[in-house]
């Protein structure tokens, strides 16, 4: 039995991995969050206590970080600002969070030489043309294109550099768009979701016609603990489930779904710098590691992932009128 910090844990991939991990490892687990909007510790209701423990906090918190790194046997570094409409409004928190955090778990890993994996995205890698065949390697240039893929590409150079410079034992992983329970209500999928239960049409971005490569977050989560546990140091990873759709299928389904006209949705403007497409390769997190996908029916994943919300409206209604205050100043 290990245990595990795990920055960001109340979040929404970070709290999914909490949950895969306590049902399938005996690790411990200690949540650093700092419970921002993002975050909500009722994500973590039902685990066992006595193998969670959730100390709320900033990663930029240096003393804190130590104290907890000290204790760790690894850090998975989950906790980022992500939402790419926020940092367009103000960049200074995916700053002080995505760099100085992550620069701030570095050295309390490197002084207790603590096995570290970090968290990141594709949208590090830009973007590809939507009639390219190409997808995102390990090797793909970094090329990204909003304030929160720029701060997400340079903590991803901090822990290349870490490994290098001070030999610590890190991986990285970059993962194409997650779907599935408890994500916040700004984010594309469940706000659709939400607004058809509060009978408002959805909003789609321009035509619809950029794609995302999703993946459900269960998947994820299990692809981060097979490169924890078997991952080569300084390695990158890419986990993508081959789930390609643009923004107007999304959307359709979803309508169709939820018994709604395939056609009951507007069109808005466009997002500034908005990405056409990304696709993950993720053939060497499956062969050098035995990991594939378990939701590889999209259509099946997202039915699941509407009727939690219709389940638990408790959890996210107090999320939804300020999240929609956020698009409505936007225009959006």
């Amino acid at each position: 039995m290990s245990t595990l910090l795990v920055t960001g844990g109340a979040g929404f991939i970070g709290s999914s991995f909490v949950r895969y991990a306590i049902e399938h490892t005996t690790h411990n687990i200690v949540v650093l969050d700092k419970l921002t909007y993002a975050s909500d510790k009722a994500s973590l209701d039902g685990l066992p206590s006595e193998r969670v423990e959730l100390v709320v906090g900033d990663i930029s918190d240096a003393s804190l970080v130590d104290e907890l790194t000290a204790k760790a046997d690894a850090v998975v570094h989950y906790a980022a600002e992500t939402h790419n409409d926020n940092s367009l409004l103000d960049p200074s928190p995916f700053l002080e969070t995505n760099l100085v955090g992550t620069f701030t778990l570095l050295e309390a890993a490197r002084r207790h030489r603590t096995r570290f994996h970090h968290i990141s995205t594709d949208e590090v890698y830009g973007d590809l043309e939507l009639d390219d065949p190409a997808k995102f390697t390990a090797e793909t240039p970094y090329n990204p294109s909003s304030p929160y893929s720029a701060t997400k590409a340079g903590s991803d150079l901090l822990v290349r550099a870490w490994v290098r410079s001070f030999g610590l034992e890190a991986t990285i992983s970059n993962c194409s768009n997650n779907y599935g329970p408890r994500q916040h209500v700004e984010k594309f999928i469940p706000r659709q979701i939400t607004n058809v239960i509060d009978r408002v049409r959805p909003r789609l971005y321009g035509k619809g016609e950029n794609v995302r490569d999703w993946i459900h977050a269960d998947d994820h989560s299990a692809a981060v603990l097979a490169i924890l546990e078997r991952g080569r140091t300084g390695e990158t990873y890419l986990i993508g489930a081959d789930g390609e759709k643009n923004n107007l299928e999304v959307i359709q389904t979803i309508l169709r779904e939820m018994g709604e006209s395939a056609d009951a949705y507007d069109h808005v403007k466009d997002r500034p710098g908005h990405d056409l497409r990304y696709a993950i390769d993720s053939s060497k997190l499956r062969d050098e590691l035995g990991w594939t996908p378990q939701f590889t029916d999209f259509t099946a994943g997202l039915r699941d992932t509407i009727t939690w919300y219709r389940e638990n409206e408790q959890w996210w209604r107090g999320q939804k009128a300020d999240a929609e205050a956020k698009y409505s100043a936007s225009g959006h």
